[in-house]
């Protein structure tokens, strides 16, 4: 379907100062077939640092606090384009499941509200990447994880240099980079459903100039049975289309100052014939691949377009400045049925017995006196601003600094212009009755603008180093709702709320010897809650450990603690129940603890071995409560009594991966176990209604490299066709992925 029109918000300009600085990656696991062609050789580009929130292996010593990164070898191990295979990785990341495929992750880092990722500040390239990340941070849009560099993420100590929201961390995706020479890569691979998928890019670079065009293309039918099909397929799946380009200048290496000037323009199109509708537990455990006619024609069409330009100048050896002015729109409509004779599907799913009607009519029985609604849930956003960071070395004294400045301005808007259609059911098909009004299913702009700044200083005394840091957010968001389509009569105009808040914390490791360092830091969490009734949400975090490392074997035990003064929920759809979208509620203090183990070895470290032997181990231990009773309209919470646990939070997670890699072929599996989780806040048992059981679910890849340029690979998720709950709410239990092969090859020139 298409979109209808809607109004675009205002352009407006931002700034900005801070740089990244190095920070810290860890997991690189062993390439997948030792050859030079699977890396991509880029250019010595320091650039490519200040976008990374991390950094590289060797500055794991430097970061006071708990950071991973997923390099570009490592995903190339990880079957599929599912980004929550690829999180779940990493120890004190979490990750709740929507339709199977992967499309709609929910992330959450030690705790933190996974709804949409709203808790945690997610990036590209350094960026913040959310539609509106202040307006409206629970949206649906998440890069494709497929066509990603590395993957990074950071925990407690990021809160300092990465808000606005510093309860749980940070998560930072690099795009493929400009390649240092003249190089190219196509991947394509094909499956069962149809599924289809190309990756290739190719870029150049000379003494001054540099480029990278790169695409994505994505299909499949997907997974589920619909009831009665409407458009052509009784298996409704999705179908991608991502363009990128990067195109840089810069000064001759010999230049009195190096400069670097970078622009990045991209595009993604998604069709996703995605629905809220799920499954009665009766017809779950009956047909768990089933989809109900009543959302035959659930579909959601989103087009976002992403513009930066990045200036990086490096002032003398001990100090740079990198420059970024961004902006990102987004536009989406999901268009998807809500209620059955004003009863929401979450209620009627949740008892159809009551709903017997509403239920008859949802899986495809004519009734006379019954009409459906679907709401088209059309929505425009707009993210931009400009941001400076900057990275000084000084030494006083004995003491050497590591000092980072940031500054940036930040404008968002989401524009909410929606409507809703009545139909009949007629034999199981869909019947158009009522078009409804433009606007009269929700007709308002909320706009946010922003200031952040911070300053961060390692200070290293020898063995000992000490990282203190602050972060201000002064934050405006304003909500207008209007009473007609022309929005010539404002309903509504007084909604705003003002932020002002300082974030302060502080870090520091201290090196025992070459093999062991203990670390640890305190750190205050702030999230804004936008416009409504609840406060703000605000944490103190706590993290202590220890890391060890000597030659091919690396491991971290971290501990934490994020003791919330006040935790938040946000009313969206997806959260389920009877509350009001954008509703806010407050749940009081919680606190949430936990374990965060990793290990990574190579057996054939020291051994005259013709292959090697790449293992990895990610556990995560986590126990939550809350400390006071309330009553709840959130519909993840309910009724609470004190101690009660948090839904979506499992209390185990454990990630075991192993690997066969020798000179022309490799060898990956990986076991992902969740232990059972509750869909709603309690204690005790957890209702059959409300449990998301325990599932381990294992994937296998391999490739052989036929020549220096060319590769065939396989890959195969959930191995064992574990059939499994993916989600509950909103409305119903919603299958996971089956078993799915895909085989293809990799052309590099």
């Amino acid at each position: 379907m298409t979109f209808r029109p809607t109004q675009r918000g205002a352009l407006a300009a931002a700034i900005a100062t801070a740089l990244s600085a190095p920070a810290f990656a860890q997991e690189s696991t062993q390439d997948s077939n030792q050859d030079s062609t699977q890396a991509v050789p880029v250019t010595a580009s320091p650039v490519l640092d200040r976008i990374s929130i991390v950094g590289g292996s060797a500055a794991i010593r430097d970061v006071a606090g708990s950071a991973h990164v997923l390099d570009h070898e490592t995903l190339e191990t990880i079957p599929g384009n599912d980004p929550m295979k690829v999180l779940r990785q990493v120890p004190g990341v979490y990750v709740t499941e929507e339709e199977g495929h992967g499309l709609f992750p929910n992330i959450s880092i030690r705790g933190a509200n996974q709804d949409r990722n709203s808790r945690i500040t997610v990036m590209e390239d350094g960026v913040m990447i959310a539609p509106a990340p202040y307006a409206a941070p629970a949206a649906y849009y998440f890069p494709n994880i497929a066509r990603m560099d590395s993957v990074e993420v950071r925990k407690g100590s990021s809160s300092i240099e990465y808000g606005p929201y510093t309860i749980g961390g940070a998560l930072n995706m690099t795009s493929t980079p400009i390649p240092g020479e003249a190089q190219g890569r196509v991947r394509v691979s094909a499956g069962e459903r149809d599924a289809k998928r190309l990756h290739a890019w190719y870029g150049d670079s000379e003494e001054t100039f540099g480029y990278l065009l790169e695409t994505y293309q994505d299909t499949t039918d997907g997974f589920r049975d619909l009831d009665t099909p409407q458009r052509g397929t009784d298996q409704p799946g999705y179908e991608i289309q991502n363009y990128l380009g990067k195109f840089r200048l810069n000064t001759p290496a010999s230049a009195e100052r190096y400069q670097e000037l970078e622009l990045k323009l991209a595009r993604d199109d998604k069709t996703i014939d995605e629905t809220y509708l799920g499954l009665t537990r009766e017809d779950y455990e009956a047909t768990p691949y089933r989809r109900y006619a009543g959302s035959a024609i659930d579909e959601m069409n989103t087009e976002h377009t992403q513009y930066q330009l990045r200036h990086f100048i490096e002032v003398n050896p001990d100090l740079d400045v990198t420059t970024t002015l961004y902006r990102n729109e987004f536009h989406r409509n999901w268009y998807k049925l809500a209620s059955v004779d004003g009863n929401g599907i979450s209620g009627i799913l949740a008892d159809p017995d009551a709903y017997a009607g509403e239920m008859s009519w949802i899986t495809g029985a004519n009734s006379d006196d019954l009409r459906g609604t679907i709401k088209a849930n059309n929505r425009e956003y707009v993210s931009q601003g400009i941001e400076s960071r900057a990275n000084w070395h000084v030494t006083t004294g004995d003491i050497d600094h590591h000092l980072k400045f940031g500054l940036r301005y930040h404008e968002d808007e989401i524009d909410r212009f929606q409507w809703q259609d009545e139909y009949d059911m007629v034999d199981g098909s869909l019947v158009l009755t009522d078009r409804g009004a433009l606007g009269d299913a929700g007709n308002r702009v909320t706009e946010a603008k922003t200031i952040a700044a911070f300053v961060q200083d390692r200070m290293d005394f020898g063995r000992l180093a000490v990282t203190p840091g602050l972060r201000y957010e002064s934050i405006a968001i304003d909500r207008t709702r209007y009473a007609d389509a022309d929005r010539t009569t404002i309903s509504r105009d007084d909604e705003s709320a003002d932020y002002n808040v300082l974030i302060p914390g502080l870090g520091a490791t201290f090196d025992v010897n070459e093999n062991w360092q203990l670390l640890g830091g305190v750190y205050k969490g702030f999230a804004p809650t936008g416009v409504g009734e609840a406060d703000e949400e605000e944490a103190i975090n706590w993290e202590a450990g220890v890391r060890y490392q000597n030659g091919a074997f690396q491991s971290e035990l971290i501990g934490f603690l994020n003791d919330y003064e006040n935790l938040v929920g946000q009313c969206t759809a997806s959260t389920g129940g009877g509350c009001d979208i954008g509703d806010t509620f407050d749940g009081g203090e919680v606190q949430v603890r936990g374990l965060e183990a990793l290990a990574l070895y190579d057996l054939a470290a020291g051994r005259d071995w013709a292959v090697n032997v790449p293992l990895r181990v990610a556990y995560t231990w986590t126990d939550t409560e809350f400390q006071n009773s309330f009553d709840s309209d959130y519909g993840a919470w309910g009724d609470v009594n004190q101690g009660d646990e948090l839904p979506n939070t499992p209390e185990h997670q454990l990630s075991v991966s192993a690997g066969v890699v020798g000179e022309r072929f490799g060898v990956h599996a990986t076991a992902n176990y969740v232990g059972e989780t509750r869909a709603v806040a309690g204690s005790g048992s957890i209702p059959a209604d409300e449990k998301v059981d325990a599932r381990t679910i294992f994937d296998l890849s391999a490739n052989y490299r036929l020549t220096k340029h060319a590769k065939l690979f396989a890959e195969v998720e959930n191995l064992t066709d574990e059939t499994y709950v993916a989600a509950i709410r909103p409305a119903g239990f919603r299958v996971g992925k089956p078993r799915t092969v895909m085989v293809g090859a990799q052309f590099d020139f």
